[in-house]
């Protein structure tokens, strides 16, 4: 849309100078790096309704009428005379200057359209427009009235209740909609207008908490001062660092501010709802993808308006648009969790840090296991931090020990060692709990055929279908293609020859159920755990000892506490080991400290087995001796010496198209450019690990650079000009996480 301006003319002697009518850049949420400029009616500025940044407005785009935002100035880029007005100024609150100042930042340094990332904060369009009257029903008259048993029933709910919406109302009646319509047309029920129930309450900073040890209140006192930076609380699982996060809470309540916490993912709240319900009186404001609409809107406009004084929730929850955002806490800093992979690419962990330093607020890090690029900072003095190195009310953390699969071997078809399941059995036979753990969905990631050896792969990736027994499907974990099993084989035509290959943790409950016939089992996965809701039933099932035996993937790892479970097994230690991933070792180690920590949290010690094949390896002898300190400092070295993050910078750049000749001549083109110069290295072009995704072929560079150099400014030189036609694509991911 920017065009060159025609040079103005010169005013002629005599004449008035008039002045062109006022105009701004107003942003809308699209992929578009730029704001457009669009004319001040005089019917605004009549009324002195002067538009400023962060208003919202209505403009005309195209045939369409869109949302935007008031950003600033206009560009200039187009002839005023050729500029279209704004159509109006919604009555919301401003979108405020921090989030504003964030949004610009964030897209400067992904390098994605900055209103893409705005759509990220004006995610549910239907909280700009007016609020809706919410239609219920209550008794009328019911003198003279013919009242079948249905009707009876409906009248009978509202004799015990407020005024209730007609869909729960029925609900509560068990009675159709149209027997609720019918008695509203001859009078029985009466329609009201109800005021919009918030999903949430308002907490109270002064409510009293449970008593803290020394060491909790001494960090609850320190956080409580509220000092702009970051802080990270070191404390070990179990040492109740969200108790003492929730002391800085209270302080933001205190001072009239909002707080966020974020956690990376949805399954660790139900738990932690409770315990800040019980601290603060009610329950706080939450933002994830299982809410239904009307609770998207209701929570949006709160946290607009600064009704909604703490927020718990995923990734996203960070560009909610805070009227006064005090202070920012993200739990379980170290989680892979926290990184975006769609769309607008970002850490939200990291993220997080820069919204505290454009605020001047308080961020607060917390982990049982910090991320190495955490403790770098801590070390270097840019991060505080707060070490809890001692569980809550005296249970000690749990003895690690480490089997040795290749002494101690499993019997054919079976993947529990003959000493884990011998402890199994003995903590079983004494009433407490057991977990099997094992990070890996489904009831096998590789399905063959004995007779030719075909393996079932997804038509749309390069990657195998996971047998789903449990729902009778293969599926593919990557984009959620699913189909049943075949009865033959689609390359030899035998029927009956497919063979499971290697466990997941459907056939590891199949085999449990063999070995533990009389344990009450439970099988914990992202598959099963659907929903909050879901969580919180699943979750006090263990809690409340209705389940023996709990077998699970990583959603079991972290955030929960089950104090009668003693026993933790991890059936493959090695699994998070295999591939090209920098961080394969940290996040081994994090994943494993988190899951043994899951034992021995109530009066009766844990114990904690780790399966492997390889039990010399750096991190298992970590694991067992419990020295940190010594094998992250060995990985910071490892990570020094090559030059990776956090000592180096990265940036990943994946080109993807329908078709692989076209992604490949592109990449050719991109190879034939790319810098030269020191302290940057271009690596690639290669195929991605996933070379095709989603029917998409991908090519994949990697630019790595010092640390001194950012890694953006050399990706808009090498990648200026450039066009990607038809349906190729270019995706950035500056720091990237995954590399697939």
């Amino acid at each position: 849309m920017p065009t060159e301006t025609d040079s103005a003319p010169e005013t002629l002697p005599g004449l008035p100078v008039v002045s062109p009518p006022p105009a701004v850049g107003v942003l809308v949420p699209l992929a578009l790096f730029q704001p457009y400029d669009y004319l001040v009616p005089p019917e605004l500025t009549s009324a002195g309704m002067d538009l400023v940044r962060g208003d919202f407005v209505t403009v005309p785009l195209g045939r369409r009428s869109v949302t935007g935002i008031v950003w600033g100035a206009p560009t200039g880029d187009v002839d005023p005379a050729k500029l279209k007005p704004v159509t109006a100024r919604l009555p919301l609150p401003s979108l405020p200057a921090a989030t504003c100042a964030f949004i610009d930042w964030v897209a400067q340094y992904t390098m994605a359209p900055v209103g893409a990332v705005l759509r990220m904060a004006m995610s549910v369009p239907d909280a700009l427009e007016p609020e809706r009257a919410l239609k219920g029903w209550t008794v009328g008259s019911t003198e003279g009235a013919k009242l079948t048993t249905t009707r009876q029933r409906v009248l009978d709910v509202l004799q015990q209740s407020p005024p209730l919406p007609p869909t729960e109302l029925a609900r509560l009646a068990g009675v159709s909609a149209g027997v609720i319509s019918d008695m509203g047309k001859v009078g029985l029920l009466r329609a009201v207008t109800l005021s919009q129930k918030r999903p949430f309450g308002q907490p109270d900073p002064a409510t009293l908490g449970p008593e803290l040890s020394s060491a909790q209140a001494a960090a609850a006192h320190d956080l409580a001062r509220l000092q702009p930076g970051v802080t990270l609380i070191d404390g070990v699982t179990g040492s109740g660092k969200t108790e003492v996060y929730f002391e800085a809470i209270a302080a933001a309540l205190r001072a009239g501010r909002q707080a966020l916490v974020m956690v990376p993912e949805i399954a660790l709240t139900p738990e932690w709802l409770k315990r800040f319900a019980i601290r603060f009186g009610a329950l706080p404001a939450q933002w994830h993808s299982e809410l239904t609409g009307l609770e998207r809107r209701l929570t949006w406009r709160a946290v607009l308006d600064g009704s909604a004084r703490v927020v718990v929730g995923a990734r996203s929850s960070l560009f909610l648009p805070f009227r006064d955002l005090g202070l920012i806490i993200v739990d379980e800093e170290h989680e892979s969790g926290f990184k975006q992979e769609e769309g607008v690419i970002y850490q939200a962990r990291d993220m997080a840090v820069v919204r505290g330093h454009l605020a001047k607020i308080p961020v607060v890090l917390a982990s049982a296991t910090p991320s190495l690029e955490t403790m770098v900072n801590v070390e270097s003095g840019r991060y505080r931090v707060l070490h809890m190195p001692d569980r809550h009310g005296g249970a000690t953390m749990p003895v690690i020990d480490i089997i040795d699969l290749r002494r101690d071997k499993p019997l054919k078809n079976s993947w529990i060692a003959p000493s884990l399941r011998a402890e199994i059995d003995r903590v079983l036979s004494a009433g407490e709990q057991a977990l099997l753990f094992l990070n890996r969905r489904g009831y096998a990631p590789l399905t063959l055929c004995r007779g030719c050896g075909h393996r079932l792969q997804c038509p749309r990736c390069t990657a195998w279908l996971v047998e789903h027994r449990f729902h009778q499907k293969l599926m593919c974990h990557h984009c959620g293609f699913e189909a049943p099993v075949p009865p033959a084989c689609p390359a030899c035509g035998a029927e009956g020859h497919f063979a499971a290959c290697g466990p997941g943790v459907e056939r590891l409950a199949e085999e449990a159920a063999a070995l533990f016939p009389d344990a009450r089992r439970l099988v914990l996965t992202s598959d099963t755990v659907t929903g909050p809701a879901k969580a919180e039933s699943l979750m006090r099932s263990v809690a409340e000892r209705e389940v023996d035996l709990v077998i699970g993937t990583q959603i079991i790892a972290k955030g929960h506490n089950f104090p009668h479970l003693t026993l933790v097994g991890v059936v493959d230690a090695d699994l998070g080991l295999h591939g090209g991933d920098l961080r394969a070792a940290e996040r081994t180690y994090q994943l494993m400290q988190q899951v043994a920590g899951r034992a021995g949290r109530g009066e009766k010690p844990g114990r904690v087995y780790l399966q492997t094949y390889d039990p010399d390896r750096a991190v298992m002898q970590a694991l067992k001796s419990g020295d940190r300190e010594s094998f992250m400092a060995a990985e910071a070295e490892d990570r020094r010496l090559s030059g990776m993050p956090p000592f180096g910078r990265l940036a990943a750049l994946i080109i993807s198209g329908r078709e692989l000749p076209a992604v490949t001549a592109k990449a050719q083109e991109l190879a034939r450019l790319a810098p030269h110069r020191d302290g940057v290295t271009v690596l690639g072009p290669a195929p991605a690990p996933l070379a095709l995704l989603r029917g998409r072929h991908r090519i994949r560079f990697l630019l790595k650079t010092r640390r001194d150099i950012a890694p953006q400014g050399v990706l808009r030189s090498w990648l200026r000009g450039q066009k990607f036609q038809g349906d190729l694509r270019l995706q950035i991911d500056i720091d990237p996480y995954s590399f697939v």
